[in-house]
């Protein structure tokens, strides 16, 4: 079902799902994920569509505790950062993504939490800037802490916009959360939404993301049990961010990510009030 009010949201799902559509002005669209790759996932095949977007990333995607780094033959995790950006700027190379449209923001990976404030603020003046009237982002589903905050500081920024008089629109992707049966991995949690776009995707397009993935290349284990025949957006719902996410099955609590719900709930009220947004729907 389309929504009946056009907004730039509808309009982007609906030009997103429409295959004669090749290219979609996008220079006030911008992707604003966690972690490099995670732009890979949630919208791979679509950047080379979205004509002139930008790509915002949040983390270095190197994790200070040195598990993953040391893993795959980092000894320090500023090496693995530089590569893992390396690695992302040559996956947007892939599908077009000009190095001028790419910030990152290199905040250390599982500490996006712990700076909700500033992430927030730093985003709204990074979408006042490049006038960003559309962002697609992160479903709130609890799976990584990195995802949720970075869906906590979008929505914040687009709140700290409308008290500017400035309407950001708002799109999400699911990536991964815990199911009643283990993880579940690019599926929206609850009933399927009015605005929901299920994209599957064309032997070409699959090939890109392939491509893409393949350039992320310390990555392989993680991104190996990602689909890559389809791609799935919604317009995002109104979330209290300082509840449970996923009707409290929460999946980072089971990993020692230093963050879990309790903790999560109390970060989340700490910012709005640092960002006078009490009253915001974030």
């Amino acid at each position: 079902m389309r929504p009946d009010r056009t907004t730039p949201c509808s309009e982007l799902l609906a030009a997103l799902a429409d295959p004669a559509i090749d290219r979609i002005g996008a220079s006030h669209v911008a992707v604003v994920v966690a972690h490099p790759d995670d732009e890979t996932i949630a919208c791979g095949a679509q950047l080379r569509r979205l004509d002139g977007a930008s790509v915002i990333i949040v983390t270095d995607g190197a994790p200070r505790d040195l598990r993953d780094a040391r893993r795959i033959g980092f000894a320090a995790a500023e090496d693995y950062a530089a590569t893992r950006e390396q690695e992302l700027r040559t996956a947007l190379a892939v599908a077009g993504v000009h190095s001028d449209r790419v910030t990152c923001l290199r905040v250390p990976d599982q500490g996006a939490a712990l700076r909700l404030p500033q992430l927030s603020l730093a985003l709204a003046r990074l979408l006042a800037q490049r006038r960003i009237h559309t962002v697609i982002t992160h479903a709130f589903e609890g799976g990584h802490p990195d995802h949720d905050a970075t869906a906590f500081c979008v929505h914040a920024a687009a709140a700290l916009a409308r008290a500017d008089g400035h309407t950001i629109g708002l799109i999400e992707a699911p990536f991964y959360r815990l199911g009643a049966h283990g993880i579940v991995r690019q599926e929206f949690a609850g009933l399927p939404h009015a605005g929901e776009r299920v994209l599957h995707l064309t032997v070409k397009e699959r090939a890109l993301k392939r491509l893409m993935m393949a350039a992320h290349r310390t990555q392989r284990g993680v991104l190996a049990p990602f689909r890559i025949n389809i791609e799935r957006f919604r317009p995002t719902p109104a979330y209290d961010f300082a509840r449970r996410p996923n009707g409290g099955r929460v999946l980072y609590e089971r990993y020692p990510w230093g963050l879990d719900g309790t903790r999560w709930s109390r970060l989340v009220r700490a910012a709005r009030g640092q960002l006078r947004l009490e009253d915001a729907p974030c």
